[in-house]
């Protein structure tokens, strides 16, 4: 009896077996030209699995040999590395178990081309992206100016770059405007940064006494370096008042903003005491024939 039972379980499962094989290696069609197997499936996800599995263990062992700062910049190049390798991947495993690339590349052209136009500037920014992150213009930490807009780098990423503004407002910044604008880096060159304030003064006074009260107020100030030490330079003769300059260096120049408002002030302050004017422009207008409410 168990014989006989052991035959007919044998039986079936051969059967269910070879159905299960024969729908294994059904080829499915779509349209005329793109056709695929579940095997074919299968292998794809299996290699998708293994390539996942060799990628992890690749940035385990290039993530230990990096120092910190290393690290972040590896991280962001990485991502972008790992959609190229599955994109490459896959594509070749379609075409090593039979699935006709060109046939499905030319059934969705359109499609590719509207995807393409779509995200020409995420390329963009990530192409831009890598570029910052091998030319190491830009540093978490810098302070920068895009655009009229200053902040201080927070984290730099594939696609975008964050900064916070005096503000301490979070300002994200696509990378492809790093190539397309113009990028002042103000703490490229170190973290002492040169800043100055303009002011002018009427003709009639003495040039060199306002030099001497500019230099007494930039020294008075506690943000201001005493090394390099504070100048003042005689710019030039405007049309309404001689032009001046007060340089004067920071070791943070993300508080300039600050340190010129208060030597304004002080300027302001101290030039009334000292009765010297700041003109602002004035136009005088001759009537060839003046009206009679005028004569």
């Amino acid at each position: 009896m168990s014989l006989i039972f052991y035959g007919i379980f044998h039986d079936d499962f051969m059967n269910a077996l070879r159905q299960f094989i024969k729908l294994f290696n059904h080829t499915f069609t779509i349209g005329e030209s793109i056709s695929f197997t579940p095997k074919s499936i299968l292998i794809v996800i299996l290699v998708f699995v293994l390539t996942t599995l060799l990628l992890k263990i690749f940035r385990k062992i290039i993530y230990r040999t990096l120092s910190d700062d290393a690290r972040v910049k590896f991280k962001s190049v990485f991502s972008f590395f790992n959609y190229f390798v599955y994109t490459v991947v896959v594509l070749l495993t379609f075409q090593n178990i039979g699935i006709n690339l060109t046939a499905v590349f030319a059934a969705s052209a359109a499609l590719l081309v509207g995807v393409g136009l779509a995200l020409q500037t995420f390329i963009q920014d990530i192409i831009s992206g890598i570029f910052i992150l091998v030319d190491q213009s830009v540093h978490v930490g810098d302070i920068i100016e895009v655009d009229g807009q200053v902040g201080k780098v927070e984290n730099i990423k594939l696609r975008t770059t964050r900064a916070v503004t005096r503000e301490n407002k979070v300002l994200i910044i696509p990378n492809h405007k790093f190539l397309t604008s113009i990028l002042f880096n103000w703490t490229e060159n170190g973290v002492i940064t040169k800043e100055f304030v303009a002011v002018g003064v009427s003709y009639d006074t003495d040039a060199e006494k306002v030099t001497k009260l500019l230099l007494e107020i930039a020294e008075g100030h506690k943000a201001i370096l005493k090394k390099p030490i504070p100048q003042v330079i005689f710019n030039d003769f405007g049309d309404s008042a001689l032009q001046f300059q007060l340089y004067f260096a920071l070791s943070s120049s993300f508080v300039s903003n600050l340190v010129k408002s208060d030597l304004r002030y002080s300027i302001l302050l101290k030039f009334k005491e000292e009765n010297i004017e700041i003109p602002f422009p004035q136009r005088t207008l001759n009537f060839v024939n003046p009206p009679k409410s005028l004569q």
